[in-house]
């Protein structure tokens, strides 16, 4: 026996035998379908432009099939779209993931401080409570990145590559200002599907002298006396105008020892924290000097 159509909740007929097949065009279903105020059913595609369909449709449902009993009753008693018959889902693919995260350089007279947060995030989710955003390219010279960690992983292995086949090409490591234009290089050939990588470089020059790097996306750089990067940079950037490039004050500008502008960093990080979601749970700090790289990791918010 044939198997009962599928009913709607509630459904009052209309008359004797609701299920009754009639021929009707295309249009004129749905038509009806719309006609209904927001209810949603599954429109009849074909490509004959003037093809009629066996369908029934009593003013709430509309069933389609070719017996005496339709075979489907295409009805969403939800409420869900699904992104057919009105506007069409947007399905598309995008290579970037934004993970967060907030870096920090400043050069002084003989050093350079360069610091990043340790949270890694994806949209409201913290993935994890514990990644270094900094990676040292040599003795003299770290890169703090921010963005989509894939890309940063990726560019620090083109880089280390970089570095390796240099220094056994001419025995010696990379001075700063040559690392600072191999990576405006290295991200100026990736200019047409670009590193999601936010980056300063901070190290010290051959002069012994602390220096920083400001990048954009492709590759364009210049010194500065700090720079910043990631989702807290509009929140530092203020403040290291006023600390650090002692901008519209009127008190006698000095220079910083390492040890205030480490206090400074974390203060700064502090700030970011409360008004970022994507940086806290740890700082992490590295003091670079013509001797060496000295670490500190400072404790932050872990909401």
């Amino acid at each position: 026996p044939p198997l009962p159509p599928i009913q709607a909740r509630n459904q009052t007929p209309t008359s004797p035998n609701p299920h009754a097949t009639t021929m009707t065009s295309f249009l004129s279903a749905t038509a009806a379908v719309r006609s209904r105020n927001g209810e949603k059913c599954l429109p009849i595609h074909n490509s004959e432009g003037g093809a009629t369909i066996s369908v029934s449709f009593d003013g709430q449902n509309l069933a389609i099939g070719t017996g005496k009993y339709p075979t489907a009753s295409y009805h969403d008693d939800v409420g869900i779209d699904h992104g057919i018959t009105q506007a069409p889902w947007e399905r598309r693919f995008s290579p970037y993931e934004f993970n967060g995260g907030t870096t920090l350089a400043i050069s002084g007279k003989d050093y350079a401080v360069v610091a990043a947060d340790t949270r890694l995030s994806s949209g409201y989710e913290i993935l994890s409570r514990n990644i270094s955003k900094l990676h040292p390219l040599t003795e003299k010279c770290v890169l703090g990145s921010a963005g989509c960690k894939t890309d940063v992983d990726q560019l620090r292995s083109v880089l280390d590559i970089k570095m390796k086949v240099y220094a056994h090409n001419h025995r010696k490591p990379m001075a700063t200002p040559s690392v600072a234009q191999m990576l405006g290089n290295t991200l100026y050939y990736k200019r047409f599907f670009p590193y999601y990588a936010f980056n300063v470089l901070a190290g010290v020059d051959s002069e012994g002298k602390g220096a920083v790097y400001s990048y954009d996306a492709i590759g364009s750089f210049e010194r500065t006396p700090f720079s910043a990067s990631g989702s807290g940079q509009s929140f530092l950037i203020p403040l290291m105008d006023n600390v650090i490039s002692h901008k519209n004050r009127l008190d006698e500008k000095r220079d910083l020892e390492a040890e205030e502008v480490v206090e400074i960093v974390k203060d700064a990080f502090i700030t970011a924290g409360e008004r970022d979601i994507y940086t806290g749970d740890a700082v992490e700090i590295m003091i670079i000097r013509s001797d060496g790289i000295q670490k500190e990791l400072f404790q932050l918010k872990a909401d």
